[in-house]
């Protein structure tokens, strides 16, 4: 009888699987530090456009002098989002002392995520006695297109 050595065949499928596992659970957590990091840079975007509203618009009585191109880059901003959608600011049509912050392009996972979310500054926040997010949104479309509109202002 010779002696070989080396591995079987079958050792080394049992290797390339073990190895196919670990590199599938790696794509999964990466996946969800990816979506993780997306919704944290968004949060800290909104709060960013707020205080830098209020500070722009503070000399006035209301909000109707707001301007995307002028807030976004006073405030050093872009208005592009995580998602490939945009920010963009408006006054309230039905009360110029509010605006409204508005995330477009988001999936109907983030989507359902930013209304549910606790915006504590926000005008429906607050009316609700921190019983609703404070956000409003319609998160049906699956195709990566819906938008989140949040309420600031008195």
């Amino acid at each position: 009888m010779k002696d070989e050595s080396g591995r079987s065949m079958i050792e080394m499928l049992g290797v390339l699987a073990i190895m196919g596992g670990i590199t599938a659970g790696a794509i999964g957590m990466i996946s969800i530090a990816m979506r993780t990091q997306k919704r944290s840079t968004v949060n800290e975007d909104v709060i960013k456009m707020v205080v830098g509203v209020r500070q722009l618009q503070g000399e006035y009585d209301d909000y109707s002098h707001i301007n995307n191109a002028t807030i976004f880059g006073a405030i050093g901003l872009s208005n592009k989002n995580p998602y490939g959608g945009m920010y963009e600011l408006n006054v309230d049509p039905a009360n110029s002392r509010q605006f409204i912050v508005s995330i477009t392009g988001l999936s109907e996972g983030d989507c359902k995520y930013f209304v549910t979310k606790a915006w504590s500054d926000s005008i429906g926040y607050q009316m609700s006695n921190g019983t609703r997010g404070g956000a409003s949104g319609n998160c049906a479309d699956v195709n990566g297109k819906n938008t989140v509109y949040i309420t600031y202002g008195e």
